[in-house]
């Protein structure tokens, strides 16, 4: 089956193994709201809470109190380390970042001999829920990689796989964008695109790569069919669009949200587990749908029956 949208990802979580998330400065009142309502949706099973006791058992919601393990850490960094330790130890599945600065996070996430590194590139993916696409729209790297080289979109494309293999799309329709259908040897964008359209083209069809497409060709068909790509099996249909840089992507998601109604939700990819890299403007919504995503991940890695 494939999943279109969060409700239908939601209603086939019913009944798997939930979750059972480590946060990284717990004393975060949306992180724990939605963790909360997590709880009470049966996505997870409890929950290890990383950061200083007191603020943290000041915000805690009454119900989610009897579910968690309180670890104590003075600092960011000790929390974010704490809270990757708690997964190194199989205490927790995913990590989940709450009121500890984003840099702290990702250095323990990434450290050499302690940390949950499985990839050689962490990538972040926000999927998008809008009126204007029937189905779930991923973008690729708007978070983390900021100007990503032919090298790390290969790992980013890799990274992607089991979020979506989790959410059934067979075969992944990747577009990777570009300011011109055209191949510029001074845009590296095409180039960078023509060379992974070349190299998945030899895979075993689960994923399709396609372009250099502008924006408009890799989601509209009458864009694709007008601009001679009508032949695509990716232009127009795209499951995910591989962005040439994090302003480009970062851009685009925002515009999603602004102007296309966009429900979102993302998550890092090529880590041990799933790891959730929420936004401080990130309501409990956005970080519950987190959870939903990091549950489609152990689905597509083979973690769950």
């Amino acid at each position: 089956m494939v999943i279109r949208s969060f409700a239908a990802l939601e209603a086939a979580l019913r009944g798997r193994p939930p979750l059972h998330p480590a946060v990284a400065g717990a004393d975060d009142v949306a992180t724990l709201a939605a963790l909360a309502t997590a709880l009470a949706d049966g996505i997870i099973g409890g929950a290890v809470l990383a950061g200083d006791p007191g603020r943290i058992a000041a915000v805690l919601p009454p119900a989610l109190a009897p579910h968690v393990t309180l670890l104590p850490a003075a600092t960011a960094a000790e929390a974010a380390a704490t809270a990757v330790a708690a997964i190194r130890d199989g205490a927790a599945d995913v990590l989940v970042k709450g009121s500890v600065d984003s840099a702290a996070y990702l250095r323990a996430v990434v450290a050499r001999a302690t940390g949950l590194r499985a990839s050689e590139v962490l990538s972040n993916i926000t999927l998008a829920e809008m009126p204007s696409v029937p189905r779930l729209l991923g973008a690729t790297d708007n978070g983390i990689v900021v100007l990503p080289t032919l090298g790390q979109k290969r790992a980013i494309l890799r990274n992607a796989v089991p979020l979506f293999r989790g959410l059934g799309v067979s075969p992944l329709r990747v577009a990777a964008i570009a300011a011109s259908e055209k191949l510029h040897p001074s845009q590296p964008a095409t180039t960078d695109a023509a060379a992974l359209r070349e190299e998945w083209a030899s895979g075993d069809g689960t994923v399709l790569v396609d372009g250099p497409f502008g924006y408009d060709v890799a989601l509209s068909p009458a864009a694709a069919e007008k601009k001679g790509f009508a032949a695509s099996l990716v232009a127009g249909q795209a499951d995910l669009i591989l962005f040439p840089s994090i302003e480009a992507g970062n851009a685009t998601v925002k515009a999603w949200k602004l102007h296309g109604q966009a429900r979102t939700a993302s998550i890092v990819m090529g880590a041990r587990v799933p790891v959730l890299l929420n936004s401080r403007a990130d309501g409990a919504d956005q970080r519950r749908l987190g959870l939903l995503l990091a549950a489609a991940v152990r689905i597509g890695q083979g973690a769950a029956p």
